[in-house]
Order: C-alpha cells, then sequence, then structure tokens
C-alpha cells in the first residue's frame, strides 16, 4: 500500500494540526493568565476563601470553554472533528460539576472560619444575597443536567428530551455570567483584567452565536430546502430526500452529518444528527434515519414539500483524513448511512474492503445499494450477521485479521453503535494500526 498525497489530503491533515496548535494556545494562555489574575488578587481571608476563589476562576474559564467546543468553529471542526470535540465538551462538563461544587464549598467555609459561625448558617446567610442566590440555582441546573447525562439515566430517555434539558446550560451561562459580575473580585483589578476576561465571553458567546445561530439561518435563508421524497427503505427505517438551492455551495462531503430539523412538522426543539446516506451530488442531499426517537419515527409522516431546517454540514469522517491508499468501511446497524455514502465517493478508488455487522440480512439497510456499489467499485463486501458471542466475533482481533490481512495497511472508517465502535477500534489498537489511519464516528451529540 501506498501513502495518499493528495493535495486536499494534505491540506486535511494541515488543518488538522493548526486546529490542535490553536486549541492547546488557548488553554495554556488562559491558563496562565487566570493563574495570574489569581496571584494578583491576592490572598483572601483564609486559606479556604483563598482556594475557593482560585476554582471559581478556573470555573468560569472552563464555563467559557465549554461553549467554544460546542460552538461549530469551523477551525475545529475540520481539523478535529465533532464527534471528538462532543467527548471532550462532555468530559469537561464533569470539570464544570466538580468545580461549581467545591468552589462555593471553599467560599463558604472560608466565611464560616472567618466569622466563626457554622457552616450550615453561613451558607444560608450568604445564599439569602441574590449574586450568590444566581450561583446557587445555576449549580442546581448543572447537577440536574450532569445527573441526566450520566450513561444509566441517559439510557431511559429519548434524544429529544435528554437534547431539551441540555438546553438548561444557556440558563446556567445567564446566570453564571451575573454572577461574576457581583462577585468576581479577581475580574476586577485592573482595567487589563477586566478587558481579558471580557473579551473572553464576548468571544465565548459570539462564536456560539455566529456557529449556531447567524451562519446556520443565513445557509437556510439562501437554500430554501424542501422535502423531495419519502421513501420507506423497511419497517422501521425511512430515507428522505431534500432539494433545495445552490446545495453545491454547501460544500458538504461523503460521511458528514446535518443536523435536521422540519418545523413544519415537529416542534423547533426536536432536532437529530442524521449521516448523509448518499454522497452529495450539488443538487440533492439524502438522510436515512431509523425509527428511534420521536423525531426519527417520525420522518415517514413527512408531507412532500415540507420546510427543512439543517445546520452543517459536520464531521470529520471523510476520506479526506485517510492517510492510505487501501480502504476499510465497517459499519453497525444503521451505522451504515456514513458507510454507504463514502462507499459511493469517487474519491475512494478500487482497494476497498465493506464489513457490514447486523443481527440478521433483513436487518441489513441499504444492502442492495451497497452490494451494486461494491460491484461498481470492485469492492469486497462482507455481511456479517448473527449475535455477537462464543465463536461470532467477528472484530476480535485474530478474527478482524483473519477477514482482512492488510489491515495495517488500511486506513479504517468505522460507525456503528457505541460497543461496536470501541470493540473495533480496540482490535485495531492490539493489531498495531496506527492511529492516523483509524476513523470513528459515534452516535452522539452535545446540544
Amino acid at each position: 500500500m501506498i501513502a495518499v498525497t493528495h493535495p486536499q489530503v494534505i491540506a486535511v491533515r494541515r488543518s488538522a494540526r493548526v486546529a490542535h496548535v490553536a486549541l492547546w494556545a488557548f488553554l495554556l494562555v488562559n491558563l496562565a493568565v487566570v493563574q495570574a489574575m489569581y496571584v494578583l488578587a491576592g490572598p483572601a481571608h483564609n486559606l479556604a476563601g483563598s482556594i475557593g476563589r482560585l476554582l471559581g476562576l478556573y470555573l468560569a474559564f472552563v464555563m467559557a470553554l465549554q461553549l467554544l467546543l460546542v460552538a461549530r468553529l469551523p477551525i475545529l471542526d475540520r481539523g478535529i472533528g465533532m464527534d471528538r470535540l462532543t467527548t471532550w465538551h462532555r468530559w469537561t462538563g464533569f470539570a464544570v460539576l466538580w468545580l461549581v461544587l467545591l468552589h462555593p464549598a471553599f467560599v463558604v467555609l472560608g466565611f464560616a472560619q472567618q466569622d466563626r459561625a457554622s457552616y450550615a448558617r453561613t451558607f444560608l446567610s450568604l445564599a439569602g444575597q441574590l449574586p450568590v442566590l444566581l450561583g446557587v440555582l445555576a449549580t442546581c441546573l448543572i447537577v440536574l443536567v450532569v445527573a441526566l447525562s450520566v450513561r444509566a439515566a441517559r439510557r431511559r430517555l429519548s434524544y429529544e428530551t435528554w437534547h431539551a434539558v441540555h438546553l438548561l446550560l444557556y440558563a446556567v451561562v445567564v446566570l453564571g455570567v451575573i454572577h461574576q459580575v457581583y462577585e468576581g473580585t479577581a475580574f476586577k483589578i485592573n482595567i487589563w483584567t477586566q478587558v481579558y476576561w471580557w473579551g473572553l465571553w464576548t468571544f465565548a458567546l459570539g462564536a456560539l452565536l455566529a456557529g449556531r445561530l447567524i451562519v446556520p439561518l443565513a445557509r437556510n435563508a439562501r437554500h430554501r430546502m424542501r422535502v423531495a421524497a419519502v421513501v420507506p427503505e423497511s419497517g422501521d427505517v425511512v430515507s428522505v430526500h431534500v432539494t433545495g438551492r445552490h446545495l453545491e455551495r454547501l460544500q458538504a462531503a461523503a460521511g458528514q452529518f446535518f443536523l435536521w430539523r422540519f418545523p413544519e412538522h415537529q416542534s423547533w426543539w426536536q432536532v437529530n444528527p442524521f449521516s448523509l446516506s448518499a454522497a452529495p451530488n450539488g443538487r440533492s442531499l439524502r438522510l436515512t434515519a431509523k425509527a428511534i426517537g420521536t423525531t426519527s419515527a417520525g420522518l415517514r409522516d413527512l408531507p412532500i414539500g415540507t420546510r427543512v431546517y439543517a445546520e452543517g454540514p459536520y464531521g470529520a469522517f471523510t476520506l479526506a483524513q485517510r492517510s492510505r491508499s487501501g480502504v476499510l468501511l465497517i459499519a453497525g446497524g444503521i451505522g451504515v448511512t456514513p458507510i454507504r455514502a463514502l462507499l459511493e465517493d469517487p474519491a475512494i478508488g478500487s482497494d476497498v474492503v465493506v464489513l457490514y455487522r447486523v443481527r440478521s440480512t433483513a436487518d441489513a439497510v441499504l444492502l442492495g445499494e451497497l452490494r451494486n456499489l461494491a460491484r461498481v467499485r470492485g469492492a469486497r463486501l462482507h455481511v456479517l450477521t448473527g449475535r455477537t458471542g462464543g465463536g461470532n466475533q467477528p472484530f476480535q482481533p485474530e478474527n478482524l485479521a483473519t477477514l482482512v490481512p492488510d489491515v495495517t495497511d488500511r486506513d479504517t472508517y468505522v460507525c456503528g453503535p457505541a460497543p461496536l465502535t470501541r470493540a473495533v477500534v480496540a482490535s485495531l489498537r492490539s493489531l498495531r494500526v496506527p492511529s492516523r489511519q483509524i476513523h470513528a464516528e459515534l452516535f452522539r451529540l452535545a446540544a
């Protein structure tokens, strides 16, 4: 196998390096500034108060970072990928939880020690002040959202319900900023600290508004997308064809996804990330979804001509990321949709192997299309059926190496349920496939 040196691939690698360098530089510079602000502010009345002040500074910065990770910044999305950004957003969310619990705990402890009063009495006294009360409300909302984001709780909620609850974080941001205005003494040391702090929040909020509201509104006004056809693929899977004006200007690529809304048919807050299930051709877009939540289950009832509001394209799960000429595509269940689109992309070449994992051939969505595309591309297609367990574990390292003996010389793209994706990635690493050749897409998205 030879390495891919296409100009587009080189440009994507360069943008990935730029994105990582920019993000690390942003983190290190801001952490240094936060630490300097803490030093300039001087010690609090006691050790507990000083710790509480420092944790408050870090909390405010991490909250701003949270906004930037989900602001749909092109430099981050194209260079890193929204899937990975969402993972980082989730972990920084847990950091916010600990900071939002520890910051007030140490602040109250500091005041209790200073006043020689009980902890409970000091807390009630402080909570009676409006700025502190707003901080308490923000803390309660964060605890609620994080509790519902824990995997055990998340499984019991529909995507639409979880997404709606997640929107409470915007209320947290508002409450947190107001709290900082009144209580953030370290932000007001001098004109430079004020300029820095409000510049940081202006940048974070501005990026969020631009990426999540202004740019999508402008794009949808330009493209005027509508439902052109609704095609049932099986009992619980449906494809929706969307047309519009000048769709080629979206510069969408096979493997990417959009956030789809159908405002004339469903509530505005009902939004789902669906991958393109066909390579974009500049004239139409196609999504294919399984009826899991309220939104996806209602797609088969969409009237022709329904207005479509789409945000995107997003994601770095594209052929521009590959480094080798040979490609291995692995799909699990409905995760076949971006895999099918990648197989249709003319840039994929002819050295392609496709592994499609399903319970039975009856569950193999778009199988006919995959077979036709594999025939046209000269690709090898393996449909792997049956329950996983015992002797039927195709993604164990030795079994995967048997199916694809030259797996280490290929770029692998895998999309499917989280357990399948994690198993495949673990096996690839066990087989010593370089990380730059592993491209995984998971079904998850932050609000």
